[in-house]
């Protein structure tokens, strides 16, 4: 009987903790892009500033893919997808950004899955290559190479988006008045 009791009381434990760890995961949508760059072999780190081609260990994190949120701080939040397979550490800066990490969070995931139905078969390319091209909307270029760092682009208004492609280099996209790409600089 002891035995028993014993072994039960474990299983409650060992559910309550399941339970706990499952519920802390929150799984989302991407929307755009994610470009991150792996460090050591299976962590990559992302950033707010969005590098397009952050050099080696440059990986995508697809548009649309379901990723499970499982830490979350001021200066970020931890991911991952595939399964877990790759875990990458997106890093914040609240006041670069304007919005805390939560806000950023909903500005480039989502609740439910993302269509991309209605983009271009130019934008889909741009999508899937993580490029911006002559010819693509702002929302093929949204998609392809992430939401744009806020302190280089405070509106998509825009006629001009400035990414950062490394931390010294950007990348200028320019859109003509229909909201088209005219050049990529």
């Amino acid at each position: 009987m002891k035995t028993w009791v014993k072994c039960s009381g474990l299983l409650v434990v060992l559910l309550l903790v399941m339970s706990a760890v499952s519920m802390a995961a929150e799984t989302r949508y991407t929307k755009y892009n994610i470009h991150a760059q792996v460090k050591d072999g299976r962590t990559a780190i992302a950033s707010y500033a969005n590098y397009t081609d952050p050099g080696a260990g440059h990986i995508i994190v697809p548009a649309g893919s379901e990723i499970s949120i499982i830490k979350k701080s001021r200066k970020g939040f931890d991911f991952t997808y595939k399964g877990g397979a790759t875990s990458i550490r997106f890093e914040c800066h609240s006041k670069r950004m304007g919005m805390g990490t939560d806000e950023y969070i909903d500005l480039i995931t989502s609740a439910e899955p993302v269509s991309f139905a209605k983009l271009s078969k130019l934008d889909k390319q741009g999508m899937q290559e993580g490029k911006a091209s002559v010819g693509m909307t702002k929302a093929g270029v949204l998609a392809a190479l992430g939401y744009p760092a806020a302190h280089k682009t405070p509106s998509l208004d825009a006629a001009t988006w400035i990414y950062w492609t490394n931390r010294y280099r950007t990348l200028g996209v320019d859109f003509d008045g229909s909201g088209k790409v005219a050049a990529v600089r």
